[in-house]
């Protein structure tokens, strides 16, 4: 089993910044994808980016410019740095982890609100 521990979520002004943060712990194979989901009430989970194991990355063109996905050097914590945050982007956010099968983690709110 691996578990993913979200953090960083909160409520930020538009154009502003956040940084979430997910630990992943268990059994973490050495060859693996983490990334972020996010999703909006009323709307489908959607995908804001993934980076595998070695350092390749996958955005939605809608955060493009403005996230940043990056993970450690033991690869175990992904993060992702929020900018120019628009009210769009406002969701609950989910760490994701591919370590032989998909895991997820609780989720971490983010309000983009004036």
């Amino acid at each position: 089993q691996v578990q993913l521990v979200e953090s960083g979520g909160g409520t930020v002004q538009p154009g502003g910044s956040l940084r979430l943060s997910c630990a992943a712990s268990g059994s973490i194979f050495r060859l693996n994808t983490m990334g972020w989901y996010r999703q909006a009430p009323g709307k489908e989970r959607e995908l804001v980016a993934t980076m595998t194991s070695i350092g390749s990355t996958n955005y939605a063109d809608s955060v493009k410019g403005r996230f940043t996905i990056s993970r450690d050097n033991t690869k175990t914590t992904v993060y992702l740095q929020m900018n120019s945050l628009k009210a769009d982007d406002a969701a609950v956010y989910y760490c994701y982890g591919r370590f032989g099968m998909d895991y997820w983690g609780k989720g971490t709110l983010v309000t983009v609100s004036s």
